[in-house]
């Protein structure tokens, strides 16, 4: 594999180092510089694969003052790879300002697939995935947190959220105060490790759970929260409201109410309600 001289965004395992991919570890071999958001950290991930690449630190203190840097080894002709400490960089972690100085200058920026907490969470969630926002860590200060909360109430999307496990139980309380009790959210904690658990329902008896087992404030969390619903939405899903409308295209809406209450087990009355509300 001959590398371009680019910089390379690089995924690596949020926990299990299977998930470490083949392609990675050429770029990792080959390149002649990976910057790390802690060296330390991706020096024994490093190590474990025996990637011997010179490395230099790239955070969030010093990211605007690196990036010139790389640019002038890119500049030499030499390819770069960007590393967090897990997973995607850039997903809450360090590397906007790098892409954006790399790309400004006239450089080729050359993403990996890979591990990212908030995707591989989503896909085993049950919530909606159609469309969803990532709106990283919650605010530390309750007032922040809650005024945070309290501009998405309304937002139709699926909400993702990463979070620290001393912080938790505020941010589950305060997505209580916020949403509702009843809003419908679902816990992720050790996503691919060891212990990788998800609690799922509403936020209230989630938090309750939380609380009740000190095991469940524990490692790396991606809380997700189910987009607010009207209250049409809530009482029926979009299927049975299109089935509704395929039936009355052929059947008075009194049949069609009938016909689609049996289908789904839904209430007639209810249904035929809904249809007149709609217009149908």
């Amino acid at each position: 594999m001959d590398l371009s001289v680019a910089l390379y965004i690089v995924p690596t395992p949020i926990g299990n180092l299977g998930d470490m991919s083949s392609r990675a570890l050429e770029v990792l071999n080959q390149v002649s510089l990976i910057a790390c958001e802690d060296t330390r950290h991706s020096g024994k991930l490093l190590s474990h694969f025996g990637i011997e690449t010179r490395k230099t630190a790239l955070h969030d203190h010093n990211e605007r003052d690196r990036a010139q840097w790389i640019i002038q080894k890119l500049g030499n002709g030499e390819a770069v790879a960007l590393i967090s400490d897990a997973g995607t960089p850039l997903i809450s972690d360090p590397g906007y300002h790098l892409v954006k100085q790399v790309r400004d200058a006239g450089f080729k920026v050359i993403p990996l697939p890979g591990p990212c907490a908030a995707i591989t969470a989503l896909c085993a969630s049950g919530l909606p995935s159609d469309r969803f926002s990532f709106e990283g860590f919650l605010p530390s200060k309750e007032k922040a947190r809650l005024d945070k909360l309290a501009g998405l109430k309304d937002d139709p999307r699926t909400l993702i959220f990463y979070e620290s496990p001393h912080r938790i139980v505020h941010s589950l309380e305060s997505l209580v105060a916020a949403l509702g009790e009843e809003r419908e959210i679902v816990m992720a904690r050790e996503v691919t490790k060891t212990f990788e658990t998800f609690l799922s329902g509403p936020a209230a008896e989630v938090l309750q759970a939380v609380k009740d087992d000190p095991n469940q404030q524990r490692g790396e969390i991606v809380l997700m929260c189910h987009g607010h619903r009207s209250d049409e939405e809530s009482e029926f899903s979009p299927t049975v409201i299109n089935t509704l409308k395929l039936l009355c295209e052929e059947l008075p809406l009194k049949k069609a109410a009938a016909v689609a209450g049996q289908i789904y087990d839904i209430k007639k009355n209810a249904l035929y309600k809904h249809g007149l509300a709609i217009g149908l």
